[in-house]
């Protein structure tokens, strides 16, 4: 079945006279990258948007997934920051992201001489709640292969694995903005501020999380299987230290666990995944 869906991506994007992929590193991103360069090998380009909101280590594994592939790798600049519609932080930011985002993209692919411009939007984004994000990927028109032959959320990790790709398993990731409540601005200080917590929690070996700033206020929240180690004293300690020195006035610990679209209670789902996806 996976090969089929294979083979039919693969024609339709072979007629195609060349492709600039959205690429985050994110397993839909990598898995359309995939597809493009098996397609149409140097005629298909990935493109990484470089922003205030993007994790280094994102920024590193979209390299590394780009090398795996074989798939040139272009990386291109731009600041969310720029948009006051943006930093107001409405429940239209990721729909501003967005839009900004791929705006960057097709600026690069006409500079390539590149029509087509690729997202990696799969048939299981629309029914995930709300999703402003895809208003802004209907609107510039971008082309999303796996959306248009049907192809789900499981079946891209399929095909990632079918293409040995290290991020075939990889949890979704959503932008760092993505940690802060609706209603509180945007700025490069609390990005900057969750990205350092964030890394924090990587290098003490937790696996999901993610660090939510509430003005000031972190909310932890780490996967049910590792909520043992975050209670543990030691921890509780470190944490308290190093995120004071991060410019955190409070620490907490969210019970519930790690849980995506959490950052405002009432909110509906955040953003998914890619920034392209960039997944939350």
């Amino acid at each position: 079945m996976v090969e089929e869906t294979i083979a039919a991506v693969k024609s339709d994007l072979a007629a195609r006279d060349g492709v600039l992929v959205a690429f985050s590193g994110g397993v839909d991103s990598s898995v359309v990258a995939a597809l493009a360069h098996d397609a149409l090998g140097a005629e298909a380009v990935a493109c990484t948007a470089k922003s205030e909101t993007l994790p280094a280590a994102e920024l590193e594994t979209a390299r590394a997934v780009a090398d795996e592939i074989g798939i040139r790798h272009d990386v291109v600049s731009f600041s969310e920051l720029d948009s006051d519609a943006f930093v107001e932080n409405d429940e239209k930011r990721c729909y501003h992201c967005r839009s900004m985002r791929l705006g960057t993209m097709f600026d690069r692919a006409e500079e390539l001489g590149i029509s087509t411009v690729c997202d990696g939007t799969n048939a299981s984004d629309p029914g995930e709640g709300h999703r402003p994000g895809l208003d802004a990927v209907a609107e510039q028109d971008a082309y999303s292969p796996l959306l248009e032959h049907e192809v789900t959320k499981s079946e891209v990790r399929e095909i990632a694995a079918h293409y040995g790709l290290s991020v075939a398993d990889k949890p979704s990731m959503a932008c760092l903005s993505s940690r802060i409540p609706t209603g509180i601005s945007v700025t490069e200080e609390r990005l900057t501020r969750i990205e350092r917590a964030e890394q924090l929690l990587r290098a003490w070996g937790f696996d999901q999380f993610r660090v939510r700033d509430h003005d000031g206020l972190a909310r932890i929240e780490v996967g049910e299987d590792e909520l043992d180690v975050a209670l543990d004293a030691d921890f509780v300690r470190a944490v308290r230290e190093h995120f004071a020195d991060l410019g955190f006035d409070h620490v907490t610990l969210d019970l519930e666990g790690y849980a995506t679209g959490s950052v405002s209670p009432d909110e509906m789902p955040a953003e998914a995944d890619e920034p392209e996806q960039v997944t939350d």
